[in-house]
């Protein structure tokens, strides 16, 4: 039941872009179609999961027992670039079309702040191997459905005519976002962690 608390609550109540205000560039910048959001989406759930699970074992079992633990952000930061860097070869050698598909999201994941906050935010509350994959998918799982909702909402906007012209654009994107995180703001008194 705690798994499946964590789960809702990293999607819903805390979710990484609508609460916690990280990964924001890729959210107003690849919200622009739902298929290239669905993309930018699925990258960020595979390489948030994997460099989450890979930062937890260096964190537990290199920086803590050499006493090292001050150069935790430093060395999460090299290790999320270096596993973009192998998953982009490896996608390239193994899954050329799945490459294709990921194109330049991957690139891109190694600047998403998100990517880096959720592996930290996985330390500080003290979760072991289980919770901090529970999280960390549930966190790229809520990065995903933010960013497809709110490039379907961009969709629209951009095909209606009732948006007067001195908000089309970033304006009335901004003005919408803040909509979106509020309406994930309703979930707050669901679950509570």
């Amino acid at each position: 039941m705690e798994y499946i608390l964590l789960l809702i609550a990293a999607i819903f109540v805390n979710n990484v872009l609508l609460s916690q205000f990280l990964g924001i560039c890729p959210f107003l910048g690849v919200s622009n179609k739902v298929t290239t959001s669905m993309g930018m989406g699925g990258a960020v759930v595979f390489v948030l999961t994997i460099s989450s699970i890979a930062t937890y074992l260096i964190q537990y079992f290199i920086l803590v027992p050499l006493k090292i633990e001050y150069m935790q952000t430093i060395i999460f930061i090299l290790v999320i670039a270096t596993l973009v860097q192998m998953v982009e070869i490896i996608l390239k050698k193994v899954s050329p079309t799945l490459y294709q598909a990921l194109g330049i999201f991957l690139p891109l994941i190694v600047t998403n702040c998100a990517v880096l906050g959720i592996a930290l935010l996985s330390i500080q509350n003290k979760y072991d191997l289980a919770k901090t994959t529970v999280f960390s998918l549930a966190s790229g799982i809520g990065f995903a459905l933010a960013l497809v909702l709110f490039a379907g909402l961009r969709e629209q906007l951009e095909l209606s005519s009732n948006v007067p012209k001195s908000m089309k654009g970033t304006p009335i994107a901004l003005i919408v976002a803040g909509l979106l995180a509020m309406a994930f703001m309703g979930f707050s008194g669901v679950v509570k962690l």
